[in-house]
């Protein structure tokens, strides 16, 4: 069971040397852009020799494809990481984020490749060979599903109209200056006193959950709210236009249903049916839930700025000293490691911290997929992954602890793809995105869980969490969970509607409202994050995706009723790692999501152990959770007596341009994270 971590989910969804990283080119920016369109160079020469080839040679194309596409995703991603963390080379700009962007899409929508991989296909005699043969011989088994696999991905970016492809090109243009002007956007509050105060996204968000002074909360949502202005007023109605105009040239019903048509496999209309389900059957929850809150805290405690306070702000407060934030990786890396989580000899850099310039939302991206090579060798996924925390913030811990737990959760997801080819462990479509969420969501979940508190929250002199606290925050949280629920899926009814809009009704102010009117009768009244400021609206690869999330959570619910079935317990439990790598983890995207849901739960994909969460009452809960607590108190006590932290992974925890601590230099993972935890303490000011 969980206390708040769902509702903070619904919050969060919202070097001068160059970094480099093992396996990828020690050079960043315009360097490492020209080493990489060389060696693209190289193996598009290969691979065109390839395409030309014999039906027997199937394996020299499946392997030139296979490093040429590792080349140019390496490519993207460098670019993608450096802008978004505001990097200081020189060589890292939107223009070149764009133009690689470009080169890794065309590579994935040459038809060529295509037609030469349908024909091997097609050419295949099916007796399961050893795909060494000539002319119509047969393939092996891993090449047909290798080739399968490329015909997949290759569908989803191949474009049979000339005037889509101009269209998708002049979508990336507007979208690379939205998202330049979006980086240099000065946000912050117009504060009571008078006074400008700039802040994050993030940190107005913060503000807007823990601040005492409703008149403090308000200015921080109005900030919010320039986000969606600043996009209406440059360039996202313009987009809007042209995505739909390039989805309906392909024959599809609008955007929406194009990019979930190519993510899932099912449509749009299909999709709806799964959501408009759940949306009914919590329709009442919430309905009740608002009418509880006002009758017990006023009806001024349901204004946008007031709910996530009078919600959670006084118990955020009390928590807040067991969720050091200098901790927090520390405490991923123990909780992970008691789960038997392995990495397989993967790389990360995390970087954590809040600054200016930076982008505005967590994400964890590889610049190096994992693949097991033709030889049998293995390469190790290379992965980049951020937030945005500010140490000195109240519910900075915990706010930290939940993002590292969620991103490392993908981290581990795509570390664990064990296929043959890089195209299978790469997180865009066909990679289904409640697949990737599920995994991610599942792991921060826990969280919540007072068994997880009673482990891990601890203070800075080792203290444990008390249960009144616990029991505080499941009273005061635990009846209206079901406004995350509701927050969660009002995006995709808002982008579903505004994809749906005729051109002509395009405009900003009636996007703008269009935005109230949903969040209005979907979540009760406007939401604490306006729905323009969500980050995924704006972006290709996130625009039409928050779907996934709700999806996941539909299935974070069923995979931790099958854990607690099986095993009784989850945290701690050495079984989950296994378990979630073997049946969730090594198949990628040659399976489908609702496929593996079923195979490792039992059951198809339903919202019904979510619902049945919701509607738990209140004090058979808490005897749940007491109940755990208090098991976990008396087993082990703290977390902080356990031993070196196996992740079998090397760890990088960077700021910017600046390495903070390195498992591989320092000796080891927790000499890494103490290194950072000293690091904090001298910037912040963070108490020993």
């Amino acid at each position: 069971m969980r206390a708040s971590s769902l509702a903070l989910r619904a919050l969060l969804f919202q070097a001068p040397a160059v970094l480099s990283f093992a396996g990828l080119p020690a050079r960043g920016g315009a360097a490492a852009t020209a080493a990489a369109s060389a060696s693209a160079s190289a193996a598009s020469s290969r691979l065109s020799t390839a395409c030309g080839a014999a039906s027997g040679d199937a394996q020299s194309f499946i392997d030139a494809v296979n490093e040429e596409y590792e080349t140019y995703h390496r490519e993207f991603e460098m670019q993608f990481w450096g802008t978004k963390m505001a990097l200081s080379d020189p060589g890292y700009t939107v223009e070149n984020l764009s133009e690689t962007k470009r080169a890794m899409e065309g590579f994935l929508a040459d038809e060529e490749k295509l037609a030469r991989t349908r024909e091997l296909l097609l050419r295949d005699d099916g007796d399961g060979g050893d795909g060494d043969g000539g002319e119509g011989a047969a393939l092996s088994d891993e090449q047909r599903k290798v080739l399968s696999t490329f015909e997949r991905v290759f569908g989803c970016y191949i474009m049979e109209s000339d005037e889509a492809k101009r269209m998708r090109e002049e979508a990336t243009s507007i979208e690379g200056g939205l998202e330049s002007g979006r980086n240099g956007l000065t946000l912050g509050a117009a504060m009571p006193d008078g006074a400008f105060e700039e802040m994050s996204s993030v940190g107005l968000r913060n503000k807007v959950r823990v601040d005492s002074d409703e008149a403090v909360r308000r200015a921080c949502f109005e900030g919010l709210g320039r986000i969606g202005e600043y996009a209406l007023e440059n360039g996202f109605v313009e987009l809007v236009k042209v995505r739909n105009r390039m989805a309906r040239e392909l024959g599809f019903e609008d955007y929406y249903d194009y990019k979930v048509t190519q993510a899932e496999g099912f449509g749009k209309g299909a999709l709806f049916e799964i959501l408009d389900r759940l949306e009914r059957d919590t329709r009442p929850i919430m309905e009740e839930a608002r009418a509880r809150f006002a009758e017990e805290k006023g009806e001024d405690a349901l204004l946008p700025w007031n709910i996530s306070f009078e919600m959670s702000g006084d118990v955020t407060k009390k928590l807040d000293p067991y969720f050091p934030f200098e901790k927090a990786v520390e405490r991923w890396g123990r909780s992970f490691s008691a789960m038997n989580i392995s990495y397989r000899g993967a790389t990360m850099d995390l970087d954590l911290l809040d600054r200016p310039r930076k982008y505005s939302n967590g994400f964890c991206h590889w610049p190096q997929p994992a693949w097991t090579k033709p030889d049998g060798t293995w390469q190790p996924a290379v992965t980049h992954f951020t937030s945005l925390a500010d140490p000195a913030a109240i519910g900075s811990g915990y706010t930290g602890l939940t993002t590292l737990m969620h991103e490392a959760g993908h981290a581990a997801h795509f570390a664990n793809i064990v296929q043959p080819s890089p195209l299978f462990s790469q997180e865009r479509a066909p990679t289904s995105v409640p697949y990737a969420e599920l995994q991610s969501m599942f792991l921060d979940s826990l969280v919540g869980d007072a068994s997880w508190r009673a482990r891990y929250a601890l203070s800075r002199d080792g203290e444990a969490l008390p249960w009144d606290i616990i029991d505080e925050d499941l009273t005061a949280t635990h009846p209206y969970r079901v406004f995350a629920l509701r927050g969660m899926i009002v995006v995709p009814y808002f982008e579903r509607a505004l994809y749906e809009l005729d051109e002509e009704e395009m405009t900003p102010e009636r996007i703008a409202a269009l935005a109230d009117e949903i969040e209005r009768d979907v979540q009760g009244g406007l939401s604490p994050r306006p729905l323009l400021s969500v980050p995924h609206l704006l972006s290709d690869e996130a625009s039409c995706y928050y779907h996934g999330y709700v999806l996941a959570e539909m299935a974070v619910h069923q995979t931790r009723d099958f854990f607690e079935r099986r095993d009784g317990f989850i945290v701690d439990n050495p079984n989950v790692g296994p378990t979630l790598s073997k049946q969730m983890w090594a198949a990628g995207n040659s399976e489908a999501f609702l496929d593996l849901v079923e195979g490792l739960t039992g059951k198809a994909l339903s919202g019904d152990a979510w619902v049945k969460s919701l509607r738990q009452p209140l004090d058979e809960l808490l005897g749940e959770e007491r109940e755990a607590y208090d098991e976990a108190r008396k087993e082990d006590g703290s977390s902080e007596s356990e031993g070196e932290v196996d992740l079998d992974m090397r760890v990088r925890i960077v700021d910017g341009d600046e390495v903070l601590a390195d498992t591989e230099a320092d000796g080891s993972f927790l000499k890494a994270c103490g290194k950072f935890e000293s690091y904090v303490r001298e910037r912040y000011g963070t108490p020993v």
